[in-house]
């Protein structure tokens, strides 16, 4: 059965789900019976129609839900048993793109990526250093001064993607990271998020772009109706 996930042997996985399952109301299911892996350095494109599960399968991994079934392992914590305490740090080793992006209006651009780094203790002169640079990488460095809601949607966009990437993140999720930005600047934004991957990262990226799938080639997750009917390397694979 196509709908069948990839079993999970891996020892070395950063991301593990074994039969999660999440539901909001008695008899009804966000997601259901969902087992996958990430590996090390792997890019997974986690696609399906809105309301399949996709943001609440990332919102679990990132420890900001517990699962009603099921357990998840994430960077080697069982996050459905850890300590509210533990949480903070095993997020700081996460980068995450939500579609709302989570800005903090009332810091600059500047200060706004430079969070996910005065969390682990860098240098002010390397900090500055790293900032400038990922907001280079993203455009916006002329912007850096501005607050985030003086910026365009697509700015933003950018501005939460420079965020989750400038701490070298050992896992990133990224829900739409490109629905908002132009055709040129999507394909820009999408090799930052594969050369993260190439780097070591974990990328869990959700999209409905299937262009930009069958663009890069990596290995798809379907999800429908919150369980798994697909697994597989994209070629060939999508309907």
């Amino acid at each position: 059965m196509p709908g069948a996930a990839r079993p999970v042997v891996s020892a070395g996985a950063l991301v593990r789900l074994f039969h999660v399952s999440k539901s909001y109301l008695a008899g009804s299911w966000a997601l259901r019976d969902v087992s996958l892996e990430l590996e090390k350095g792997e890019f997974v494109f986690l696609t399906g129609p809105s309301g399949a599960g996709k943001t609440t399968l990332m919102r679990l991994i990132f420890a900001a839900e517990q699962p009603s079934e099921g357990q998840i392992l994430v960077l080697g914590r069982n996050v459905s048993r850890v300590r509210p305490a533990a949480v903070a740090p095993l997020r700081r080793r996460i980068g995450v793109v939500f579609q709302d992006f989570k800005l903090l209006s009332r810091r600059t651009v500047e200060e706004n990526v430079g969070v996910a780094l005065d969390v682990v203790g860098v240098s002010e002169r390397d900090k500055r250093a790293r900032v400038f640079a990922m907001l280079k990488r993203v455009g916006l460095q002329h912007r850096r001064y501005h607050h985030p809601l003086s910026l365009s949607g697509g700015e933003q966009q950018r501005l939460a993607i420079a965020r989750a990437l400038v701490n070298d993140p050992e896992i990133l999720l990224a829900d739409e990271p490109t629905g908002n930005l132009d055709p040129e600047l999507t394909l820009e934004i999408m090799d930052l998020i594969a050369d993260a991957a190439s780097r070591g990262t974990a990328v869990f990226v959700a999209t409905h772009d299937y262009s930009l799938v069958e663009r890069y080639g990596r290995r798809i997750v379907r999800l429908e109706d919150g369980e798994i009917v697909q697994d597989a390397p994209v070629r060939g694979a999508i309907r």
